[in-house]
């Protein structure tokens, strides 16, 4: 299933990227998802031929996360944050910062899932340092990495064992 197509992205002001994406699935599930590390090791892999090799979450505000994608040739790129709001399972709040600097400064990235007649949305909205940040990360076809992860997200979500 490649639905790619389904990501709505936007740029409503100088440091934002507002992301929106609709799930067949009820809110809970994609919460599950989204917060499980099990899960996210399922869907949250990356390029083709990277792996979620860690995936460490205190969910908790104040609790961390940590990401590590493996991939080829001995590939390596982490991640991390801090939780600072969390209202499950509806708003996630989190600071995110790479371990190789991709752009200046700390993003903020707010996942808000809302769900009508059975289907949710998830609307998730980053906010960088600066407008050069984010313009930054505009270049880097993060657009098109997301949207492949989201199709896996929505791919697990319709299995049957996850119904």
């Amino acid at each position: 299933m490649t639905n790619t197509g389904a990501l709505k992205l936007e740029t409503p002001g100088d440091r934002e990227i507002v992301m929106t994406r609709m799930f067949d699935a009820p809110r809970h599930l994609v919460w599950e998802a989204l917060t499980g590390p099990e899960l996210l090791k399922r869907w949250f892999v990356g390029p083709p031929g990277w792996s979620l090799a860690v995936c460490e979450i205190t969910l908790q505000v104040g609790g961390a996360y940590r990401y590590l994608w493996l991939g080829p040739n001995g590939s390596r790129m982490g991640m991390g944050g801090n939780y600072s709001e969390i209202a499950a399972p509806e708003r996630i709040v989190i600071t995110e910062r790479f371990d190789e600097t991709w752009y200046p400064g700390d993003a903020v990235n707010t996942l808000v899932l809302t769900e009508r007649d059975g289907k949710t949305t998830l609307t998730q909205t980053v906010t960088y340092e600066s407008q050069q940040a984010r313009d930054a990360v505009l270049q880097t076809g993060m657009e098109a990495g997301v949207a492949t992860m989201y199709d896996r997200l929505a791919e697990m979500l319709a299995a049957p064992e996850f119904k």
